[in-house]
């Protein structure tokens, strides 16, 4: 995962910043007790996670699924996924296991959000077939999908089928610079049930805009392929305890690297502080072949 990439990650500021004075009002409505946790890599093919798999695996969900509890499923943005598809991926998991697909490309970066009915309807029903094991779809709209064309976010929101829950990443600076404008947007999300999504990045501080809009954080972490990609897991563990005694339902954590090298050891190190935290018993994902951190 390139976006956001830096030369040089020892020259950015990784410091968290403030919640947004919303984020504790929406977590302060929350009437379940409930915290659930889905941990995982956006990926599972052995080409990316290199080290990961034992030798002679042969399929690599099926294996994957033993590991993690949850997949940030990247491969439904480039290709449609059948429903006999969606039931083979969900088969080969556990009853406990969470896939968070990603919408189509043609609805995001293609269509922009125009003329899409007939797309959002073919994927809304390819990925209800997970049933249970359908945690939450996201849109990752274009980094030059810009708020002059809110319209049509908002009619895309308008119409999304209720029954498949939905979280969006929006990615233009515009969205984000203007306070009336994200403001607006936020209002649009918590009217219709959105999550919004935070992106920590090294080149785009901007998307750690610390907004929830429902009683779920979905974070999506990009390491830096440095040593600090710890210490900021240290620093979100933190802020997702204050999140929880606040009354955070939901966390939803994909962690990514610039290059895929260690994200299964980054979620390791990551599930074992949840685990320490908040006294849950996530399995703890362990790499075939030994490595260091980087």
């Amino acid at each position: 995962m390139k976006f956001g990439q830096v030369e040089d990650p020892s020259q950015i500021d990784f410091t968290l910043p403030k919640d947004h004075p919303r984020t504790k009002e929406i977590l302060k409505e929350t009437q379940s007790k409930d915290f659930n946790v889905s941990i995982g890599c956006a990926k599972w093919n052995k080409t990316d996670l290199k080290g990961f798999y034992p030798k002679g695996t042969k399929d690599e969900l099926t294996y994957y699924s033993t590991q993690f509890n949850s997949i940030e499923l990247n491969a439904t943005f480039y290709s449609m996924p059948s429903a006999e598809q969606v039931l083979t991926w969900k088969d080969k998991t556990p009853a406990d296991f969470k896939f968070f697909p990603k919408i189509p490309n043609t609805v995001s970066h293609y269509r922009r959000l125009l003329n899409i009915t007939d797309v959002v309807t073919q994927f809304a029903t390819s990925v209800l077939n997970f049933d249970e094991k359908l945690g939450m779809v996201f849109l990752q709209l274009h980094d030059n999908f810009k708020p002059k064309d809110d319209e049509r976010l908002e009619k895309f929101i308008q119409d999304w089928p209720k029954e498949v829950p939905l979280a969006i990443e929006l990615r233009n600076s515009e969205w984000f610079a203007d306070e009336e404008i994200f403001n607006k947007t936020m209002d649009l999300f918590e009217k219709h049930n959105i999550t919004n999504i935070i992106v920590d990045t090294a080149g785009r501080r901007d998307m750690l805009h610390m907004r929830l809009t429902t009683p779920t954080a979905f974070i999506r972490y990009v390491g830096a392929n440095a040593e600090s990609d710890y210490t900021r897991l240290d620093d979100w563990l933190e802020r997702i305890k204050l999140w929880k005694k606040e009354g955070l339902e939901n966390l939803y954590f994909f962690v990514h690297q610039n290059i895929e090298k260690a994200s299964p050891l980054l979620s390791a190190y990551f599930i074992e502080e949840v685990n320490k935290e908040f006294d849950m018993k996530i399995h703890v994902p362990v790499m075939a072949e030994v490595k260091t951190k980087f």
